[in-house]
This record gives C-alpha cells, structure tokens and sequence, in this order.
C-alpha cells in the first residue's frame, strides 16, 4: 500500500430515503481509512443538522484539524430540490452520477474501495434509464461480463446465480455455464479478497427437495449436478446440490463458507432474518471492490432519527479488509 491513507468513496443513494441519515451517523474515528463522500453537500449538511450529527462536511482533500469528526465530500448537485420521503424522477440522473464518479475513481485507483447507501429502482426507471440494480450497473460500467451478488452477515454468505428477475423466468436463465462461471469466481475472490485458501461453496437446488432425484424437476440432474462435476474436476470445493430449506440448519452450515442459491428469495430472506442490521452487499467478479448496505431506501425513516447505521458500518469495514486483502494478495503474487 502507498505511504497514504486508504480512501473509500461512499455513495449518498437515493437523496428522499435514509442514505443521507445512517450518513449522518457516522464516527470517521472508528475507521481506518479516509471517508469521500459523493453526494450535494448541501443536502448532507441539511440532514445532519435536522438530526442533530456532529460530522463535520470537508471539501475532498482539504481536512483541517477540527475538533469535531469530518469526512471529506466530493459535492455533486442534486438537479433539483429535494424533500425528505418524497422521490423525485429528476434526481434519478444525480443518483446515477455518483455511482459513476466512485466507480471511476476505484477503476482509476484514486479510491481503494466503494460503498454504496440504497437507491430506489422504480424511480430511476421512471425516468427513462433502464435500471435493474447496482450490480448490473456498475459491471457494465467497468466492463465485467459476470457480476456475482454476495450477501453476508457475521456467521452467513450467501451468493446468487440469478439475481433481479421475475420467479417464471429463473429456471430458464439457469444453465451449466453459469453455474460454472459464478462458482469459480466465488473461488477467485473468496481466496483474493477474503483469504481463504479453499473456500467450501454449498450449492442449492432448484427445486424443493433438490429435485427428489428427478421427481420435483430435472434441473439438478440435468443442469447443476454436472455443473458441480466439473467444478470438482477443476479442484473447487463445492458439494451439493442440497435442499433449501435444510441447508441453511446450523448443522449444514458449518462446514459451509458460502451458500450458492439458485435465485433472489431462495436465500435472501434466511440471510436477512439472520442479521438484518448487519448484512452487507458485495459484489464479486469486478475490477474493484464494492460494498453496500443491505436494506432499501426506507421513506418512511427518512429524516426521522430512526434509521439504523450498523449495516453502513459493516458495509465499510468490509470494504476496508477486503481492500487490505486484496493488496497482500497482489503484493505476493
């Protein structure tokens, strides 16, 4: 690592919701890296102020001492005035506009890692951007063929093979190749980014039972048994396909670092119930690392003091290890 300290740009998401709040809650103090982040300053200091935040706004790369916390801010304005709670298809652009500006800087280096605050999907669709979610988006900006969602808490991790797609079109989008794809990419970056020599990735069927040897569906023996095959052959450790709603037992998850699911809400809603507040997004099989809560925009808490910042916490942290990992794995190679 160069003689500076890390940098982690942060995203201030969807300006109406809570990304500006949980924001608002943060101790740069706790954290061994410089905080950038993008977003109008304005808006930032407007809701810190309502809600009481001693953080202090500085102009990126212009920190003084102070006696109060400060994270640095690379101001981009909103293009028009926001209301707490309130969406507006006008700023769909702006939110877009700052996952381009930290996504640019990782690719450039100037930012060790990104951590995004949630975005809402319907809104920057209405504005005539086709936009499926942040995975997607950021793995076309960088020029990566096989994003893979990682969700993860303190004792779970869950990756997907299929992410945003509606349940009648999932058995369909899943074949050899992709289960292949993603597995092996969960076996890169695990090792990379996480450092484990021989992550153990559990894979889930597709259908209840995984297919009850061909009773329930053929998807298992047809599609990702084979898959798991030549994964073996190439020296992963991957077992399965086991049923969903019994491998995620504590007893099956014990020997599992990761749990491959099928689709979204095959393994999302076990991983949330286990540490909602906790649970981190990471989005694997990218040139860079990204990070971000795990939960939506929350109209409803924006502005009101309520919102919890522990997953931004985690978000960060996890973000600053995995960029540490990654630059001894890189100095080594």
């Amino acid at each position: 690592m160069p003689d500076r300290q890390r940098c982690i740009a942060i995203t201030s998401g969807e300006p109406a919701g809570v990304g500006p709040d949980i924001i608002s809650s943060l101790d740069p103090d706790r954290f061994d890296a410089r905080l950038i982040i993008i977003g109008d300053r304005e808006l930032l200091e407007s809701r810190a102020r309502a809600l009481d935040s001693r953080l202090q706004f500085v102009s990126y790369q212009s920190i003084k001492d102070t006696s109060k916390p400060c994270v640095e801010v690379i101001h981009l304005p909103l293009a028009v005035t926001n209301t707490v709670g309130k969406l507006n298809k006008d700023n769909a652009v702006y939110v877009l506009s700052t996952l381009e500006q930290a996504c640019q800087g990782c690719l450039q280096s100037e930012f060790e890692a990104m951590v995004t605050a949630p975005i809402q999907k319907d809104i920057i669709n209405q504005s005539g951007v086709a936009f499926s979610g942040h995975t997607e988006f950021l793995a076309e900006f960088c020029g990566a063929t096989r994003p893979v969602m990682l969700l993860a808490t303190d004792k779970l991790r869950v990756a997907l093979v299929t992410t945003h797609l509606p349940l009648r079109e999932v058995a369909d989008s899943i074949n050899q190749e992709l289960i292949v794809e993603i597995a092996s990419i969960l076996d890169h970056d695990f090792r990379q980014r996480f450092d484990m020599e021989k992550p153990h990735i559990k894979v889930c069927g597709l259908n209840p039972h995984a297919g009850e040897s061909g009773y329930l569906g053929h998807e298992e023996m047809e599609i990702i048994i084979p898959a798991i095959d030549k994964l073996k052959q190439q020296g992963l450790n991957i077992s399965g396909p086991y049923p969903a709603d019994t491998v995620f037992t504590p007893g099956e998850l014990n020997d599992a670092d990761v749990v491959l699911a099928m689709y979204h809400d095959q393994g999302l809603p076990v991983l949330k119930h286990t540490g909602f507040h906790r649970a981190i997004n990471t989005t694997l099989g990218l040139p860079i690392i990204r990070t971000s809560v795990d939960h939506g925009t929350a109209l409803d808490l924006a502005g009101s003091g309520n919102a919890d910042p522990g997953s931004l916490y985690a978000a960060i942290e996890s973000a600053i290890n995995q960029s540490k990992c990654r630059d001894r794995h890189t100095s080594t190679a």
